[in-house]
């Protein structure tokens, strides 16, 4: 496989990691540097590993991957999604938020970002591909648009408050949609 057929690929994995890294920085109140780094860390790393797992897999697991993938990935995001819309909705007394930083969240976050680099990794066990090249790449510009797309959260955020809170719930609820239709349909 070509660099520039890896890159495509890695950019198209990473869309939707950037999306929730634009969400993330969307709903950080006080906005830092390490945030951003955290973000890029996690969902970078989870890009790396996921298609390495899938690829060792191979057709093994394909079957069983194939058949929840989605869904997970679906009710992680749609649940953090409404939680999104409900706090921007709900009044300001006693308000309690999802913290992006706590080590769950972030977890959860990265795997649900991953779930299709998990995919792509079981098709390049069939496919002529430099594993450890193409998966460097793909964590790569995961990294690179998650930290960028942090901080471009942070800049919309401070225009709009509540509304680009509950957009950023919509966004993730958007991304979990999109998951489910593209591996039902």
């Amino acid at each position: 496989m070509s660099i520039l057929t890896t890159l495509f690929i890695a950019f198209g994995l990473a869309l939707d990691a950037f999306a929730v890294a634009v969400t993330t920085g969307i709903v950080s109140e006080k906005p830092r540097p390490q945030h951003a780094l955290t973000i890029a860390i996690f969902f970078g790393f989870f890009q790396t590993i996921m298609p390495v797992v899938g690829w060792s897999a191979g057709s093994l697991l394909e079957d069983y991957i194939r058949n929840v993938d989605h869904w997970v990935a679906f009710a992680v995001l749609c649940l953090i999604g409404l939680h999104m819309i409900y706090e921007s909705i709900r009044p300001e007394g006693g308000k309690r938020e999802i913290d992006p930083f706590k080590i769950l969240v972030l977890l959860l976050l990265s795997i649900a970002t991953s779930v299709d680099a998990l995919a792509a990794g079981i098709s390049f066990a069939f496919l002529d591909v430099a594993i450890l090249r193409t998966v460097l790449i793909i964590g790569f510009v995961t990294f690179l648009l998650s930290f960028i797309g942090y901080y471009i959260g942070d800049r919309m955020g401070h225009f709009f408050e509540k509304r680009v809170r509950m957009l950023g719930g919509v966004i993730l609820i958007a991304i979990g949609i999109k998951i489910l239709v593209e591996h039902l349909g």
